[in-house]
C-alpha cells in the first residue's frame, strides 16, 4: 500500500491523544497525588490537542473533505463509522470532564466521567485498529495483533506525552513505572508482529483469486498500458533492506532510547520531552512501514503471483 502521511499522522496523533485522555482519567481515579488539578488541566487540553490535530489531518485523505461527517452514518456495519460515533461522544465527556476538575467538583461526578472518558478513549483507538484488521484483502491487516496494538501503542505513547506536563506542572514525582510498564506491553505486542510478518509469505495466490481450483494460473495481459489509481495505490514497492532497516529504526526510537534514559533516572520537561518526541519519531517510522508492507490481493489481477 501506499503510505499516506495525513493517515500516518492521524493515527499516530489521535493515538497519543487519546491514550494520554485514558491515562489522565485512570491516574485521577487511582492516584489522584501524581496529577493533582493544576496538572490534569493541561494534561486534557495536550490529549485533546493531539486527538483533535490527528482526526482533522484523516480527512485530507478523502477524496472530497467536505462528506467526512457521512463516516458516522454506517455504525452497524463500518467500524470507521463506531470510530466517528465514539470520537464524537468523547469530546462532551471530556468537555465535563474538564468542567470539574475547573471548578472542583470532585466526587461521584467526576468518576464517572473519567470512567467513561477512559473507556470512550479505548474504544476509539480499538476501533481505529478495527478498520484495518476487518480487511481480508490485506493478510497482514487482517489479525488479531493489530487492533491490540493500536491500543497499547497509544497508551504508550500517550503516557510518554504526559511525562514533560507532570514534571512541570506538579513538581513532584513522574510515573516512570507506569511507562515502562506500557513500554513492555508495546513492545511485546509490536515485536510479536514483526515475528508473526517478518518475511513475505504466500497467503492467497492467483489461483485463489480465480475460481479454478488448483490449476496453475499465469497472466498473460493486464489489460492496461499505463498507470491506473489500483496501481498508484495498491502496488507501492519496499526493498527488503529497507524495511530492515525501519525496522531497526523503530525499535530504537521508540523502545531502546526511552528504556535507557527512563531506566537511568532523566527528570525535568526538556528531557522526558526528547523521550517523548523520539517515541513519536519511531512510532511515525512504525506507522509508516505499517502501510508499506501491506500487500492487497487486487495485485493478483496485475500479475503478482502471491501476496502475504
Amino acid at each position: 500500500m501506499r503510505p499516506a502521511w495525513s493517515v500516518i499522522f492521524f493515527t499516530v496523533s489521535s493515538g497519543a491523544g487519546l491514550g494520554l485522555l485514558a491515562i489522565l482519567a485512570l491516574l485521577r481515579l487511582l492516584a489522584a497525588r501524581v496529577v493533582p488539578d493544576g496538572t490534569a488541566l493541561p494534561m486534557l487540553a495536550l490529549g485533546l490537542l493531539l486527538t483533535t490535530a490527528g482526526l482533522c489531518s484523516s480527512t485530507f485523505h478523502l477524496a472530497n473533505p467536505k462528506n467526512a461527517w457521512r463516516s458516522a452514518s454506517r455504525f452497524k456495519t463500518s467500524w470507521l463509522s463506531r470510530e466517528a460515533v465514539f470520537a464524537g461522544a468523547l469530546y462532551p465527556v471530556a468537555l465535563l470532564y474538564g468542567w470539574t476538575l475547573w471548578s472542583g467538583t470532585g466526587g461521584a461526578l467526576q468518576a464517572i466521567c473519567g470512567v467513561l472518558l477512559a473507556a470512550l478513549a479505548v474504544v476509539v483507538m480499538y476501533s481505529t485498529g478495527m478498520i484495518y484488521a476487518c480487511l481480508k484483502t490485506i493478510p497482514r491487516w487482517n489479525h488479531g495483533l493489530v487492533p491490540v496494538g493500536y491500543v497499547a501503542l497509544g497508551l504508550y505513547s500517550g503516557t510518554l506525552a504526559a511525562l514533560p506536563v507532570i514534571a512541570a506542572k506538579s513538581g513532584g514525582p513522574v510515573p516512570v513505572a507506569l511507562a515502562l510498564a506500557l513500554l513492555a506491553a508495546a513492545l511485546a505486542v509490536k515485536g510479536a508482529y514483526f515475528v508473526i510478518f517478518g518475511a513475505p509469505k504466500a497467503v492467497h495466490t492467483m489461483a485463489d483469486a480465480l475460481p479454478l481450483g488448483k490449476k496453475e494460473i499465469r497472466l498473460l495481459d493486464t489489460g492496461h498500458t499505463h498507470r491506473t489509481f489500483l496501481t498508484d495505490e495498491f502496488f507501492f514497492r519496499l526493498a527488503r533492506r529497507q524495511a530492515r532497516f525501519l525496522r531497526f529504526a523503530v525499535l530504537v526510537l521508540a523502545f531502546v532510547l526511552p528504556l535507557a534514559l527512563l531506566t537511568v533516572g532523566v527528570s525535568g520537561p526538556p528531557a522526558l520531552a526528547f523521550v517523548a518526541l523520539s517515541a513519536f519519531t519511531g512510532l511515525l517510522a512504525e506507522r509508516w512501514l505499517f502501510f508499506a508492507e501491506a500487500e492487497h490481493t487486487v495485485r493478483l489481477y496485475h500479475g503478482q503471483r502471491a501476496v502475504g
